[in-house]
């Protein structure tokens, strides 16, 4: 279970509060208007954003003092953080060594790991020979290789069309294993698509998570505002 106790992120007259919990397991979406802390509220999960007061707590125990390296997540971003000169091979092997000296049972996770996202024999490309969909599909299974509980999606797949981006989302709600998912958008399809739970971040406050087909039928005022109904 993730656990944000009375947390109070600050940076300027930036302000973002959250007191909320989400269930191990849970697809959760992130969304509110641009600006109020969406990806910020992600920065803190995983360590690079500290926050002023309160703990970010999993199963129990705060991570508080622990590098992000250390913490038991993944994060994906916008820009996927492919290296260019790595082959996609390589790529992948980062996330379980970081010096890539790979033995032959970490070797074959990385040619599993291409196979279940669709890229099997693809190893030896660099991510300039790869459409938009497969640096999004390599970057996802670079992740999923480093099988840790807790996944952070911020906008990974933003830059894709509609339908790619829907092949994207179901791709991660089939491979997340079990994983607790939090995902930033600002796309309430994308929500609807994906998330069983959405968080609102709206006015400096992280909501607790509600249904998401419960928070669309009745969205309060914020979620109307922005969405201009």
């Amino acid at each position: 279970m993730l656990r944000l106790e009375h947390l109070d992120l600050r940076q300027d007259d930036f302000r973002l509060q959250a007191d909320l919990t989400v269930p191990v397991g849970a697809r959760v979406a992130v969304i509110g208007p641009s600006g109020a802390g969406k990806s910020t509220l992600l920065m803190a999960v995983a360590g690079f954003f500290a926050p002023v007061a309160g703990r970010v707590l999993w199963a129990g125990q705060d991570l508080a003092g622990r590098a992000p390296g250390d913490r038991p997540l993944s994060i994906l971003f916008q820009d996927q953080n492919l290296f260019p000169h790595l082959t996609l091979a390589q790529n992948l092997g980062l996330g379980l060594r970081a010096d890539l000296r790979l033995d032959a049972g970490q070797r074959a996770r990385v040619e599993e790991a291409l196979q279940r996202v669709g890229l099997a024999g693809m190893g030896a490309r660099k991510p300039a020979q790869l459409s938009g969909g497969q640096i999004g599909r390599a970057a996802l299974a670079r992740a999923l290789l480093r099988e840790r509980p807790l996944l952070l999606l911020d906008e990974p797949f933003a830059a894709l069309g509609p339908a790619l981006k829907a092949e994207m989302l179901d791709l991660v709600a089939e491979l997340a294993d079990g994983a607790t998912v939090l995902m930033v958008t600002h796309d309430p399809a994308d929500a609807r698509r994906f998330a069983d739970q959405t968080i609102l971040v709206a006015d400096g406050i992280a909501h607790a998570p509600r249904p998401t087909a419960e928070l669309f039928a009745d969205p309060p005022p914020a979620l109307r505002a922005y969405l201009g109904i």
